[in-house]
């Protein structure tokens, strides 16, 4: 017997508590939001404790979170374009899943590198901070993946299959949580390299070469559709995963590199 996960309805929760009625508030979207407001207090705090900087507008933080919404449902959109050109209505449930994390990355990337070079704070050490950020709110956010139902994994007999609402009482693996497990450990193996950090960008060229490999592995576990670069054998989060490796390896020997030879002219 395989453990089934209810689905979780917090309209339900505000109907029966206050009698409020036509409300849809979605589990995914508020864990979302959650981990925003935590990973947005995290930042703060570290950019004041690191780098001695407190004037971070509040402003920053939602269009980070307007950029990652737009960036995701888009890569979502994108990754069987036919199926929602065929049918639009499928696009008008907007927060109850169906994002894509590197989709959302891609969009936030430049909104964040644009922000801090027209606000003259340090690009590199702000992206070591959020390097830790990302893990937080992706963390957070993968657990909406495994209250919404998606995400989920290919079918198992193993002892970790769960069944959920959406995969029709087939057990499945758990990818959501396979990777707030990933997303942990990088956190904590990010933390232990601040420590000991060499140059300025280190953590976040590691925290991006680590989760683009721990996520192609976790590919190969993925069970629900999405698009593939080649059928069956390299998914587009596999092959963005592939980019970002080779990016992040070159940039991590040229940055390292630069480092030991400063250090040896001084």
């Amino acid at each position: 017997m395989f453990p089934k996960v209810l689905e979780f309805s917090l309209s339900d929760f505000f109907s029966s508590l206050f009698g409020v009625k036509q409300v849809s508030i979605y589990s995914y979207a508020t864990l979302i939001a959650l981990g925003t407001l935590v990973a947005a207090i995290y930042t703060k705090r570290q950019a004041k404790k690191d780098l001695g900087i407190s004037n971070i507008s509040n402003t920053f933080f939602y269009g980070i979170f307007i950029a990652g919404f737009v960036g995701g449902k888009l890569f979502y959109y994108l990754q069987d374009p036919i199926l929602f050109i065929e049918d639009p209505s499928l696009m008008s449930d907007n927060f109850s899943g169906g994002f894509v994390f590197y989709g959302s990355f891609v969009m936030i990337m430049p909104y964040v590198v644009w922000y801090l070079k027209k606000h003259q704070i340090p690009v590199f050490p702000m992206l070591d901070i959020f390097a830790i950020t990302t893990t937080i709110v992706h963390a957070i956010g993968r657990l909406g993946c495994f209250a919404a139902g998606c995400c989920f994994g290919s079918p198992t007999d193993s002892g970790f299959g769960i069944i959920f609402p959406t995969t029709h009482n087939t057990a499945v693996h758990p990818t959501q949580l396979y990777e707030v497990v990933l997303l942990v450990s990088i956190m904590l193996l990010l933390l232990f390299i601040k420590k000991h950090q060499q140059f300025k960008g280190q953590v976040f060229l590691v925290y991006l070469m680590l989760y683009a490999f721990g996520r192609g592995i976790l590919e190969l576990f993925r069970g629900d559709e999405r698009g593939y670069i080649i059928d069956n054998l390299l998914s587009h989060s596999q092959f963005i995963a592939l980019c970002l490796i080779s990016i992040s390896a070159y940039f991590y020997y040229k940055f390292h590199n630069q480092n030991n030879i400063n250090t040896t002219n001084t």
